[in-house]
């Protein structure tokens, strides 16, 4: 619902009986940066509003530098990323949200299409830092410590880099061409990837680079495993395997009707890329209900368009020949499964475990002063610092969140804490505003602006093969997305309090440079206050109030 000015809340203790000028007035208007909820969502710390407020100038390049100041992949994050920054965006609450997403990959596209490209801020250091894993965070480490100056080598255990981007995400969401374009682009700053460079010993391989720093970014590649009895275990896949073996053009052969176990994404990626194989039936069995289930729900719901079945509170007992013999459960009242004791058998030529993965880091456990969680995840500071001198680590190898963003995330920060440690110094991050929320906006003068989707491939075409099921924005329309960005918190001098002031108390300073209030002209009448769109005016109590 959209405020009238005569809904807008005045600081509680400002009363219009309080008002009036010089020393009787009890509250005077400053201007002030608020955080806006897309910004803070960001698992890679992007100043989303920034960007989007380049867009709406149609500046796509400086949008895209602004991009790449904290992402060096938005075409890659445009298309996977789960886009959290959209369900904390304030206009969610109004017409939906910005499709930041759909945005950023109008940018990341426009990029590599128009070849721009990025220099490095600094000149060069004359340090080396190796990288283990050539992921999504092992990528956005070497670029960003690339562009502070220090030289990069990759050690890659596989054949090609992109880690589980390219072999754990199919190319129907992730086509190679962009991802290629934009490991390419990262090379280009001079960051060499050495492939099929398995790591062993880590600190032999560092003092033989003569390496001055570390950071480890293997991922998490090996599947769980659990306990079915099958007669045939040839019967049994793990779902990274096959994923990445699909990738790769060496699919296994399925059989009619393929059973996926687990209810993630990557269950469900899987479940499509076996139904885009040619499977007759892809049935994914989960042993919790679609409302625990950890996958996204679009995710779910793209998997079902396309044919996938879901098979929701079943546990598998054993496997034979061409069935399943699966166990009915039921939630308790805290949302667990729990055994009926009543069985169902299911026809499945071939079962795809998807129950999780576990990361492969046997390798550090030599290194002295390095700490590992029971799972295996290696435990690091704020800092993205091991407790060995010098070795950081991030990505799915450490306890987080596992995402592709919160991985590139994971990159950033330790790319600029090993730069401070290089030099001696430390790493402060500037300080967070106050999050501004959707009550605090004076959004008054809108009308509904609904948003602009994104075409996608018809159910029916896409099983039919892996290109790519989601298009992107025209450049009309991405504009338009931006147009809808609140500018929450943050003056974009859209000269409301300028012209609703009556005492003429606020001087524009010019393109850029905001407003000033002169202070012996105004009443602190609020009035500027209740004009702000976006709450970058805040009323402060006078000082002995």
């Amino acid at each position: 619902m959209i405020k009238k000015p005569s809904d807008i809340t005045r600081p509680a203790d400002l009363h219009k009986h309080d008002l009036g000028t010089g020393p009787i007035r009890s509250h005077r208007p400053v201007y002030q940066d608020f955080l806006p909820p897309c910004n803070n969502a960001c698992p890679a710390g992007e100043n989303i509003q920034a960007w989007l407020a380049l867009v709406q100038a149609g500046r796509y390049q400086q949008a895209w530098q602004q991009i790449m100041k904290d992402n060096p992949m938005p075409s890659v994050h445009g298309r996977v990323c789960y886009h959290p920054c959209e369900t904390q965006c304030n206009r969610e609450q109004l017409d939906g949200a910005v499709s930041i997403h759909a945005v950023e990959r109008f940018l990341g596209d426009m990029a590599l299409t128009e070849n721009w490209k990025i220099e490095t801020d600094s000149e060069p250091s004359g340090k080396r830092i190796l990288v283990i894993g050539a992921g999504p965070s092992g990528l956005s480490a070497a670029y960003h410590l690339a562009r502070l100056g220090h030289k990069v080598v990759i050690y890659e255990a596989g054949p090609i880099a992109g880690g589980m981007m390219r072999f754990g995400i199919p190319a129907y969401r992730l086509p190679r061409h962009e991802l290629d374009l934009e490991i390419k682009r990262i090379e280009a700053l001079g960051v060499d990837i050495v492939l099929d460079r398995k790591v062993d010993n880590l600190l032999a391989d560092k003092n033989e680079g003569n390496f001055d720093a570390v950071f480890v970014a293997v991922g998490a590649h090996l599947s769980k495993r659990i306990d079915i009895p099958a007669r045939d275990a040839s019967k049994m896949l793990d779902a990274v395997s096959f994923l990445r073996d699909a990738s790769a053009g060496n699919a296994p052969r399925l059989g009619r009707k393929v059973a996926i176990y687990g209810g993630g994404n990557t269950a469900m990626d899987a479940a499509r890329t076996a139904k885009r194989l040619g499977v007759e039936e892809a049935l994914i069995i989960y042993r919790r209900d679609r409302e625990h289930m950890p996958a996204h729900s679009f995710e779910a719901d793209e998997a079902i368009e396309e044919g996938v079945k879901i098979n929701w509170l079943r546990s598998i007992k054993e496997m034979d020949e061409t069935s399943l013999t699966v166990e009915v459960m039921a939630l308790d009242e805290n949302g667990r499964p729990k055994p009926t004791g009543k069985y169902e058998t299911l026809e499945a030529d071939t079962l795809i475990l998807a129950v999780g993965q576990d990361t492969d880091t046997g390798f550090l456990r030599p290194v002295p002063d390095i700490a590992f969680e029971s799972d295996g995840t290696v435990i690091v500071d704020t800092g993205m610092k091991t407790g060995a001198a010098g070795i950081f680590a991030g990505g799915d190898m450490v306890p987080s969140e596992r995402t592709v963003t919160a991985a590139v995330g994971h990159g950033k920060k330790a790319a600029r804490h090993i730069d401070a440690w290089l030099r001696n110094t430390q790493y402060i991050p500037a300080p967070k505003h106050e999050l501004v929320n959707f009550e605090k906006l004076h959004i008054w003068y809108l009308t509904d602006a609904d948003q602009k989707q994104q075409d996608h491939v018809s159910a029916l075409q896409r099983t039919e093969n892996f290109s790519e099921i989601v298009a992107g924005l025209n450049t009309a329309d991405a504009t338009f997305e931006a147009q809808r960005c609140f500018s929450c918190g943050n003056c974009f001098e859209c000269d409301g309090c300028y012209g609703a002031c009556p005492e003429n108390a606020i001087t524009k300073l010019g393109p850029g440079n905001r407003y000033r209030y002169e202070y012996d002209l105004c009443t602190g009448c609020a009035v500027c206050f209740e004009q702000c769109p976006c709450h970058a005016i805040e009323m402060i109590a006078e000082k002995g109030e």
